[in-house]
């Protein structure tokens, strides 16, 4: 299986690993370290981004918007100052796949011209022009399935039967995606692992991973340090990397054929030795 990020071709026959570059200043996890004096530091931001890639990394996703559980909405212009000049100077330096882990029209279009490759949306290209501006760029996109929006979502999650659930979700967008002139070919799914959902639901969606997408379409997971290993093992964020490798090597061995993770050279030893047992 292969996508065809703008001039670069991602090769999904075994897993592949998305490196977080978040240029929020309130991230859960990275959040500020590439600011200095309030301003977000292309270089060090760049830094980042190349370090990632000489660890693993096929793909480096870049968000401005935080998405973390109560976190404040930003404005598109604000957006718009974190993501696309950066996208710009990573496509100038780097060899490397950039998704952009945004749901606004204007920084999808803006990235597109200026080196991105891939749409990655938390909210499923459901804001208003956003399914028209992901077609238009001709990229591939990643729609991931969230309950309610990041301010509340982990209020008071409840589902019937959240395998069913999420699947029925991801169909319907593929489907409004087929309608807006994106082919089912540039369609990736992410089950939104702690996007409006308990432990019990996140744990359920992995145990039955497989059944969330249909042939032919790639499953990205992203449980790269999340709340959930604090809450089961009693884990600070610091503390989280062992468990949240161990989620990769699950979510690998279930169909994930994109990882998005913070720590990619551990999650790369992780895919090596899990390619050297199967064979690959």
């Amino acid at each position: 299986m292969k996508l065809t990020c703008g001039n670069r071709l991602l090769d999904l026959s075994r897993p592949r690993i998305m490196g977080v570059l978040n240029t929020t200043p309130d991230s859960f996890s990275d959040g500020g370290q590439y600011y200095r004096g309030g301003v977000l530091s292309l270089e060090k931001a760049v830094a980042r981004a190349r370090q990632m890639v000489d660890e693993g990394a096929a793909i480096i996703d870049i968000g401005g918007e935080s998405t973390r559980p109560g976190a404040a909405p930003v404005t598109a212009e604000q957006e718009f100052e974190r993501v696309v000049p950066l996208v710009a100077a990573i496509a100038r330096e780097l060899d490397v796949i950039i998704s952009v882990d945004t749901s606004s029209p204007e920084v999808m279009t803006a990235a597109a011209e200026v080196g991105a490759g891939l749409i990655n949306d938390v909210r499923a290209l459901q804001r208003p022009g956003a399914l028209s501006a992901a077609a238009r760029t001709g990229l591939p996109v990643c729609l991931m399935h969230m309950q309610g929006q990041p301010g509340t979502m982990q209020a008071n999650p409840h589902y019937e039967d959240v395998v069913a659930e999420v699947a029925g979700f991801l169909r319907e967008r593929l489907a409004a995606c087929e309608a807006a002139g994106i082919d089912r070919s540039r369609v990736i799914y992410d089950p939104g692992y702690g996007f409006g959902k308990t432990d019990a639901h996140n744990l359920a969606l992995l145990r039955n991973q497989l059944e969330l997408a249909p042939e032919g379409i790639p499953l990205l997971a992203g449980l790269s340090r999340k709340s959930m290993i604090g809450r089961l093992l009693g884990r600070e964020v610091s503390e989280r990397l062992p468990g949240s490798l161990a989620l990769a090597m699950l979510a690998a061995q279930r169909g994930a054929r994109i990882l998005r993770v913070h720590d990619v050279a551990a999650t790369a030893d992780v895919l090596a030795l899990q390619a050297l047992v199967d064979g690959d």
